[in-house]
């Protein structure tokens, strides 16, 4: 790793608490270069005087070390298999449950779960924690106003229920916003939440390093109860569930056992 990369890499964790040496390097380093030639700045140096004298800048280097692509209701074949085999199976034992969406990004996933136990699960008491490092995406799933094209996967009779439209925008209806907690939270350093019954967690971990992940997935499991699960990304299939006490139930569902 270039010194100046590597110096800049420690700043930014004494600054943010966010360990960049943990994300793939080359695609981290290509990100950012990026971005740094955009605003100007020709070395990592001058890029981050620049962050720390600029709360907007500062605010876009945040917003790009997450990747914040999402939509309701993402990849629907999934979400069948949680409302049809993963949620009656967790229901069954329990009539409180806790979820947590790592990784929110917008606030499309929590609000699809919220949506889900509210149609399919309503004898169900059900807690959804939300969270990510942006906090600027956070700001946006609070708010929780979306376009159009977000809502392309929901049911209709969904978007007509829950969704308030008006010139094109979509606004999610205030008693599903009281479902949902959204605060910031690190997975690379921050405590975890748990007794949770599930937890998704969904093409973010693609971009960590392979020590990053079994950091993650190890943590994970310790926030799980018994017989929980994790719901994982289409191109994050876990190597070697049994080391975290996971057993792959179902494609991209992990159950603690």
């Amino acid at each position: 790793m270039p010194v100046e990369y590597a110096d800049f890499i420690s700043k930014v964790k004494q600054k943010l608490g966010i360990d960049l040496s943990l994300y793939k390097e080359a695609q981290m380093k290509r990100r950012l270069t990026s971005l740094r030639d955009k605003r100007g700045f020709h070395s990592f140096q001058a890029y981050f005087l620049g962050l720390e004298n600029n709360p907007i800048l500062m605010n876009e280097f945040i917003d790009r070390l997450t990747i914040n692509v999402s939509e309701f209701y993402r990849n629907p074949k999934r979400w069948e298999v949680l409302k049809n085999d993963i949620l009656p199976a967790i229901v069954k034992q329990h009539t409180s449950i806790s979820i947590w969406s790592a990784a929110c990004s917008t606030g499309e996933e929590p609000y699809s779960i919220a949506m889900l136990m509210r149609e399919h699960f309503p004898q169900v008491s059900f807690r959804i924690i939300a969270t990510d490092l942006d906090e600027g995406v956070l700001e946006k799933a609070k708010q929780g106003i979306y376009r159009e094209q977000a809502l392309k996967e929901l049911p209709e009779a969904w978007k007509k229920k829950y969704f308030n439209e008006k010139n094109g925008l979509y606004t999610i209806d205030p008693a599903l916003k009281k479902e949902i907690v959204f605060k910031r939270h690190n997975l690379l350093a921050d405590t975890y939440p748990s007794q949770q019954h599930i937890i998704i967690c969904r093409n973010v971990l693609i971009y960590f390093t392979e020590q990053a992940k079994k950091s993650i997935y190890q943590h994970f499991s310790q926030a799980l109860v018994d017989e929980g699960v994790l719901f994982v990304g289409s191109t994050e299939q876990i190597f070697h569930p049994e080391t975290y006490r996971f057993k792959l139930t179902e494609t991209f569902f992990y159950q603690k056992k």
